[in-house]
């Protein structure tokens, strides 16, 4: 509108184009524009399927979690071993064992600590029952040789147990659930300290 108030004066357009020119470079230079923000219009529709979209997705996380604890769990369970379960005739078969400790006062008469030695077989019939074959060395001497005596013994449930000799010691068990081997330690007579694994050699 300015420059068409001095349109009709003759050389005064180009000079006031210039000049107007001019003003609006320097505002231009002096006072910059703030940035123009742009808003995005998500329609509504679109938003609403977003949020369905987020929410099965976050159900589908959940059964999948949960699926995963019930399989995981069964299958603890399955991992567990069982509890063992003996019986007389877990012990069958001849187990051949070896001994070596001090004899202590008053067990087998001795008046001093004596070094004593065994070794032979215990077998046992699986019916508490069974027969024990021993050398046994005392002091240095032989006291018996390939001896063969009646045993008896028994089993509990959790693999524990004993045998006796009668008229002589008697021994703790400790015995593997297959019945391969067994631990055993002296409980009479007082001062005797024998204690060894046997394991079985023969089923017979």
């Amino acid at each position: 509108m300015q420059t068409a108030r001095f349109a009709g004066i003759p050389g005064m357009t180009l000079a006031v184009m210039r000049m107007m020119k001019g003003r609006h470079d320097a505002r231009s230079h002096t006072t910059p524009r703030a940035p123009r923000t742009q808003t995005l219009h998500i329609p509504y529709e679109r938003r609403t399927n977003m949020k369905r979209v987020g929410l099965w997705a976050a159900i589908g996380i959940g059964l999948c979690i949960t699926v995963g604890l019930l399989t995981v769990e069964p299958g603890y369970a399955e991992e567990k071993e069982p509890e063992p379960m003996c019986t007389l005739e877990t012990l069958k078969g001849r187990y051949l064992f070896a001994q070596s400790g001090t004899t202590l006062p008053p067990a087998f008469g001795v008046t001093e600590p004596t070094p004593g030695h065994a070794a032979g077989f215990h077998i046992f019939n699986g019916d508490g029952t069974g027969t024990d074959i021993v050398t046994f060395r005392l002091g240095g001497v032989t006291v018996l040789e390939n001896e063969v005596t009646p045993i008896t013994y028994t089993v509990n449930a959790d693999c524990t147990g004993s045998f006796t000799v009668p008229n002589g010691p008697s021994f703790g068990l400790f015995i593997a659930p297959d019945g391969e081997s067994i631990a055993s330690i002296a409980t009479e007579p007082p001062g005797n300290e024998a204690a060894d694994i046997a394991r079985r050699v023969s089923r017979r």
